[in-house]
């Protein structure tokens, strides 16, 4: 089952995040993000130690990352020279069946929902016009994948992000989906595992920094 997740997870996030198509690669999947400090992405949907070091052996280009679903600490005893895994990046491949709550807004926000080039947006804003909380999602034929739930400091424990992740479900459900699927950080599994959400496998995050071993060379 956590092969099946991680792809749909990938192929939302590209979707999400308007990167190019995932591409198939011998160990799993490659997801050109394009940002300085992350080139590109490796999804290992199978955490082998084989498919973790082969995945390695083939990156040459800095700030490439690897995403596997196994504990760091496992990870990190495969990786070779010039690679770090990244404990603030690691999280929770989490997925739930769907169901629609109708949740209510909390007082004082009001609610935009809106679908742009297949991604499902929605942002909270105080009565100020301030943007209180966002979440969006792609939905993929029966999946849904959501991404970059986000509650502003100054709006936290007021029940924002649980009236996110009920919306996006809702909206999900419309569209057909049954079920949804995420990458969670710690504090965010908190929050999805109150909303009936499962945490089925770690995600390591392992960065290739070569500039890491030049220094320790010196």
């Amino acid at each position: 089952m956590i092969p099946e997740l991680v792809r749909t997870w990938v192929s939302g996030w590209a979707i999400s995040r308007h990167r190019p198509t995932p591409v198939a690669k011998p160990w799993g999947l490659y997801i050109e993000v394009g940002r300085p400090d992350q080139i590109g992405r490796h999804v290992l949907p199978d955490a082998y130690e084989l498919t973790v070091r082969e995945a390695a052996a083939s990156v040459t280009v800095p700030h490439t990352w690897l995403k596997v679903p196994r504990e760091p600490a496992e990870v990190a005893r495969w990786l070779p020279d010039g690679w770090v895994v990244d404990a603030d990046e690691a999280g929770h491949l989490m997925a739930t069946d769907l169901r629609v709550t109708r949740p209510t807004a909390p007082e004082g926000y009001t609610v935009s929902v809106e679908t742009r080039d297949g991604v499902t947006y929605i942002q909270l804003h105080d009565v100020a016009g301030e943007l209180a909380a966002q979440g969006q999602m792609a939905v993929l034929g029966e999946a849904t994948v959501i991404d970059r739930v986000i509650t502003e400091q100054a709006h936290r424990r007021r029940g924002l992000g649980a009236f996110v992740m009920r919306t996006l479900a809702d909206r999900s459900v419309a569209d057909g989906a049954t079920l949804g699927v995420l990458g969670a950080t710690d504090e965010g599994r908190a929050l999805y595992e109150t909303l009936d959400w499962k945490a089925y496998a770690p995600l390591a995050a392992c960065i290739y920094r070569p500039e890491n071993l030049s220094r320790d060379l010196v």
